[in-house]
Formats: C-alpha cells, sequence, structure tokens
C-alpha cells in the first residue's frame, strides 16, 4: 500500500544507534531539517556529541569480538536476511530518501543496497588465504586474511542510503563493525539500514548510526579505535580528514569529485550519443562520475548539441513524488547559489556561452531548490567551470580537432573518477582506455547508471584511492596475517 502524503515525514527516523539503544533525545540536542523540493523545515532530527562517538564506537568495538568469529556461512545468511529486508521496506526508504535528498520517488534506493548486500555475502564464505613455499626455512608458512575492526563510513549527502550498501556491505561481510556518520543535509536512511540490520539477526554494536557536522567526523576519524575510514565526499574536506588520519596512522578509502569527459567521435552513433549527454541531469547533477565535460568533435558538434538540446527540453522538473518529474531540487539552497554563481561567471567571463538554462526554476517550484538544466557551449577548457567539479545541473560542452587534443584536454583536470567516449573505432577506443586517466573508463554507454557491486570503482588523482566493489572492495576491510610453524 502507498504511503499517503500526509504520512510521508512519519517515515522519517530521528535518533542515534549506539549499540542496542536508539538515542532519541541526546544531550546535543536537535537540528532542523529542510525539504529541499519546498525549503521548508519538515522534521527536526537528533545530533551527535563527542561522547556520542565514543559511546558508538566502544559499541563497535566490543561487538566486534564476536562478529569477526562469526562462521562465513552465517555471516553470508544474516547479509541475505538484511538484504531481504531491504526490499521488503523498499517504499519506505523510497520516501526518506525523497524527502531528505529531493530525488525523484524510486524505490530502487533500497533494492540497490540489497544488491551490493547480496553480492558481498556471496564473497563472505569465500574470503581465504594461502600457502606459501618459504624459503630458506622449511616449516609451514601460509596466510590469514582478517578484519580491519571498526569502520568508521562517512557517507554523502547525495545519497547517503546507496553508500552504506557500497562501503558497508564490503565491510560487513569481511567482519568489520560500523560507526556511520550521516551528513546534517540527509540523516534519516542510514538510521532505518541500521535498525533493520539488527532485525535481520546482525548483533547490537555491530552497525552503529551517529549523525551531525564537521565536529562529529573529526570525532571519528581521530578515534584511536577507528580502524579505517571509509569517506565519499568533496576534496577539501578529504584533505582535513586525511590530516587528521595521519594523528594514528589511521588508513582511508576516499570517493572523491570528479570532472568525468565524455568524448564523441564523428563514427560514434551521434543520436545516441546526444541522449546519453543529456544524462547530466541525473540526481539533478548531484552525482561524482556524472559526464560534465561533453567533448565533441568539431565536424559533428552542431549536430550533436542540437540532439542534446533537444534531450534536455525533455528533462521533466518538479515534485519529486510526481511520476512524470525526471529531475528534483539540488541539496539546499547553498548549492544553488554556488552552481549559479558558476555559470555566471563563465557566461560573463567568455568562458561559455548558455544554450539553455542557466537559473533557478520558478513559478510553484521557486521556493525550493531547482536549478534549470543547463549546457554551457564553446567552453574553455582551462575555465573554472570546465575544471572544477559542479555538482549541479551543468554541461560544459568544448570542440577538439584530434583524438590528441581530446586526450589532452580529458587528462586537464585534476580529478581522474571516471571517463567516458563514444566511437565506433575499436582500435581508437583500446588507444582511449589506456591513454585516459581514470579510475574508470566507459566505451559507448555514459552515466549515471548504477555502480555495480562487481565493479572496482574508485578514483585516481584528486578523486581519491582505494576501490569499492569487486574482490578488491571487499579486501580493502581485510588485512593479512602471516603464520610459521617451524616442523
Amino acid at each position: 500500500m502507498a504511503i499517503a502524503p500526509q504520512d510521508r515525514v512519519k517515515t522519517l527516523r530521528s535518533g542515534l544507534v549506539i549499540g542496542d539503544q536508539f538515542v532519541e533525545h541526546p544531550a546535543a540536542g536537535f537540528m532542523e531539517h529542510v525539504n529541499p523540493a519546498t525549503g521548508k523545515v519538515q522534521k527536526e532530527f537528533a545530533i551527535a556529541s563527542r561522547d556520542d562517538v565514543d559511546a558508538a564506537t566502544a559499541a563497535a568495538r566490543a561487538a566486534f569480538v564476536d562478529w569477526r568469529r562469526w562462521q562465513p556461512d552465517a555471516r553470508r545468511d544474516v547479509l541475505n536476511r538484511l538484504a531481504d529486508l531491504m526490499d521488503q521496506n523498499a517504499q519506505e526508504f523510497g520516501v526518506i530518501c525523497t524527502l531528505e535528498v529531493g530525488s525523484p520517488f524510486s524505490e530502487y534506493n533500497a533494492r540497490y543496497v540489497a544488491d551490493w548486500l547480496r553480492y558481498y555475502a556471496g564473497w563472505a564464505d569465500k574470503i581465504s588465504g594461502e600457502t606459501i613455499r618459504a624459503y630458506p626455512s622449511t616449516g609451514l608458512d601460509y596466510t590469514v586474511p582478517e578484519p580491519v575492526g571498526v569502520v568508521g563510513l562517512i557517507v554523502p549527502g547525495n545519497g547517503p542510503l546507496g553508500f552504506c550498501g557500497m562501503g558497508g556491505a564490503p565491510a560487513l561481510a569481511a567482519g568489520c563493525t560500523l560507526v556511520i556518520k550521516t551528513p546534517e543535509v540527509a540523516p534519516f536512511s542510514p538510521v532505518l539500514f541500521a535498525q533493520l540490520a539488527q532485525q535481520a539477526g546482525i548483533p547490537a554494536g555491530v552497525v552503529n548510526v551517529v549523525t551531525g557536522g564537521p565536529d562529529v567526523g573529526d570525532a571519528l576519524v581521530r578515534h584511536p579505535d577507528i580502524a579505517k575510514i571509509v569517506f565519499t565526499g568533496g576534496t577539501a574536506t578529504a584533505r582535513k580528514l586525511q590530516a587528521a588520519c595521519a594523528e594514528t596512522l589511521k588508513p582511508m578509502v576516499m570517493e572523491l569529485g570528479g570532472k568525468s569527459a565524455n568524448i564523441v567521435f564523428p563514427d560514434a552513433d551521434l543520436a545516441r550519443s546526444s541522449q546519453l549527454a543529456a544524462r547530466f541531469t541525473g540526481n539533478a547533477g548531484q552525482g561524482c562520475t556524472l559526464p560534465t565535460r561533453l567533448m565533441v568533435h568539431e565536424s559533428v558538434y552542431d549536430e550533436v548539441v542540437e540532439g542534446l538540446l533537444g534531450h534536455v527540453a525533455k528533462v521533466v522538473v518538479g515534485d519529486p513524488f510526481d511520476p512524470a518529474t525526471t529531475m528534483g531540487p539540488v541539496i539546499n539552497g547553498a548549492a544553488v547559489n554556488r552552481i549559479l554563481g558558476m555559470v555566471d561567471r563563465a557566461a560573463t567571463s567568455g568562458a561559455g556561452k548558455v544554450l539553455t538554462g542557466g537559473g533557478r526554476v520558478g513559478g510553484e517550484l521557486a521556493g525550493g531548490f531547482f536549478v534549470e538544466p543547463t549546457v554551457l557551449g564553446d567552453v574553455d577548457p582551462t575555465s573554472q567551470i570546465a575544471q572544477e567539479e559542479v555538482f549541479g545541473p551543468v554541461l560544459c560542452v568544448i570542440r577538439f580537432g584530434s583524438e590528441e587534443e581530446a586526450v589532452r584536454i580529458a587528462n586537464s583536470t585534476g580529478f581522474g573518477l571516471a571517463a567516458y567516449a563514444q566511437t565506433n573505432d575499436m582500435a581508437r577506443a583500446h588507444r582511449l582506455v589506456q591513454a585516459l586517466e581514470a579510475g574508470s573508463v566507459h566505451i559507448n554507454g555514459s552515466g549515471p547508471g548504477p555502480i555495480s557491486p562487481a565493479h572496482p570503482f574508485g578514483g585516481i588523482k584528486q578523486s581519491g584511492y582505494g576501490r569499492q566493489g569487486g574482490l578488491e572492495g571487499i579486501r580493502e576491510f581485510l588485512h593479512t596475517k602471516n603464520v610459521l610453524i617451524n616442523v
């Protein structure tokens, strides 16, 4: 049964999950959450103190002693039960995610996390070491993979639930415990995730949730009992977290920003390339892997741009609970000002020409944080808007004349998360795979399709390091112990 509009706010759970306790009235008090689609306060939510971070970490550390010793098949089965509960509560999660981040309503948010849980449940009973023929000793030498310990998972505001799956599922499968730090702008969906984890049979203390701002994040990364930090967010914040982690030599997995190039060559399917290019509006442009720099060969530039603008005109910006809506708001008013400020500076400085959009949506949507889908043409590849992440529904279109020039422009930013190329020349495709500086390269495809749990996802350069997904994803949460027995 669908959740009635008047009952939607009731799905938002406010509280901290610390061990077996649900703390609804923490000493640090509450903050107001603003619905991005309306610009109005919809609920107060509890925030954590440093003492709460200490308590959550202590609960996770205590739970780790038993959780790491669970038989692999038992851990596999309980993760599958949690995945089933995610599916069963998909509608409620969909409502929560729409209210907290403004994304168009979809039950896929929970099902995506369920996919990650099931994938890593499959790895839980396949973690093994190896026997080594060591020399000069003649003993028995082998390795034992062991969980690293308590993991601090700092999830971002553009989709906190999804990152509970991406970072949380492999950590849990490896035998680690979690302290999840939610963002102030989106504090609700991880709470239900943690509650369902206990309902599935995962022991209390294995999944904990604290909510708050930079002070909460700082307390988490500096805590001596946190063994590893997984952070998804901006580069500037990552530098501060990395400096704090250095105090205890704490390792990190960091998935940071992106300025992904999407290169269209003349031999590509141009109609499809134009359609794929319009996907920069996915999640209102708030996605690190979105192809936000469209690079088009000069011989087909006009044709591709014309097709692109036709598809952008079909994007429906509106109430995220309206089934006809394909793009919702950005996260808050500060994001609106930042995005439109970058567009305005580009236009007034001559760095690019606004072909469509460029403003805030008015009318019935004026109270919310809606930005028009915006395309800038003939963008200077060295300009701010072509070099820095906008994190909004803005696409920069750039001309190029040769494959070498395209590669040079694509690699010219400090980011290296994803890259895309549209071509039917497979020799060129293989050259591009080697030449493009990115953690992933997509040929004849484009974002913002979901990141598969089987893919080792991550970046290079200022887009971070470490991988989430695949075998490499679970190895991030294991360390190798060497054992030598003299016989």
